[in-house]
């Protein structure tokens, strides 16, 4: 196989909590992950020339080692001394830099293709346990569906499915550092933690307004402080019926869960007018690999 075209899907956090910090920097959390159905197209040929060549759709995003998709190829050619190269074509449609782990799921999705384009014959198990070091999202990306994650992200358990629903994505124009997010956090002594295990009860019921009555972030208490904006969509999503809206990741991003694809479309067209984010997307979730 010397062609694939690839789907690299984009997440949200259902529910996103931090316990602690550990010596070396890095943060304990817990976090209930789910993959929704925006993803970005990544076209992968082997070449008979050695190397890696890139390319991207946005002309801001690097073509070099210091993506994370070139990563993630230079990783296992490296391994396996490939002596044939490869070239990539991302065909970016997440939000960059939005908390929705679009970078984290370009590299998943290079490992995968590279394991099949060269008949590597790794698990996922695999192939996970290489994606800890391009990034704590990495080894998600590749599993997918609604999963559990626990330490500094790396130790995953699947969950029951999230029950059927929409789901209203809105990047406001702002850019947020996750390192600088984090670390804000750590300077805050009180911190309302989000109820994890109602979360994960609600799923074992499919209960859609349990699961979306329970979600919170602890990032919001940062990135929200900063830029207003997130609680203004947040609002507006709930005036216009989600069950409940928060912020993805260390954000900006802001989705909304619905039961019902008009008013999640109403609210996206009134996100629009009021010109409070661009990249607005009504999308559902998604809970397999689909290439």
């Amino acid at each position: 196989m010397d062609h694939l075209e690839l789907k690299a899907l984009g997440k949200i956090n259902l529910g996103l909590d931090v316990l602690g910090r550990r010596e070396n920097g890095y943060h304990d959390v817990r976090m209930v992950m789910q993959t929704v159905y925006l993803y970005d197209k990544v076209i992968m040929k082997q070449t008979k020339s050695p190397g890696i060549r890139l390319e991207t759709n946005l002309f801001y995003l690097p073509s070099n080692e210091n993506n994370l998709a070139w990563q993630a190829a230079s990783l296992l050619l490296e391994e396996f001394k490939i002596q044939e190269g490869v070239y990539i074509a991302l065909e970016k449609h997440i939000p960059v830099a939005a908390g929705l782990a679009g970078g984290s799921s370009n590299a998943a999705a290079v490992l995968y293709g590279m394991n099949r384009m060269f008949s590597l014959g790794l698990t996922d198990q695999e192939l996970m346990k290489r994606g800890e070091r391009l990034g704590a999202d990495v080894p998600y990306c590749i599993m997918r569906g609604t999963v559990l994650a626990e330490g500094i992200g790396e130790k995953l358990t699947p969950l029951p499915a999230m029950p059927r629903c929409y789901v209203l994505l809105a990047k406001p124009p702002v850019s947020v550092s996750t390192k600088l997010v984090y670390e804000k956090l750590d300077a805050h002594e009180t911190i309302k933690h989000p109820d994890i295990d109602g979360i994960i009860h609600g799923l074992e019921r499919k209960d859609l307004g349990e699961v979306a009555g329970c979600m919170g972030n602890v990032l919001e208490l940062v990135t929200a402080g900063e830029y207003p904006v997130i609680e203004e969509i947040k609002s507006l999503m709930k005036a216009e019926g989600a069950l409940n809206a928060m912020m993805s990741g260390s954000g900006p991003t802001v989705f909304g869960i619905y039961d019902d694809k008009k008013r999640a479309r109403k609210a996206a067209a009134r996100i629009k007018e009021a010109e409070l984010a661009k990249q607005v997307y009504v999308t559902n979730v998604h809970n397999a690999w689909r290439n």
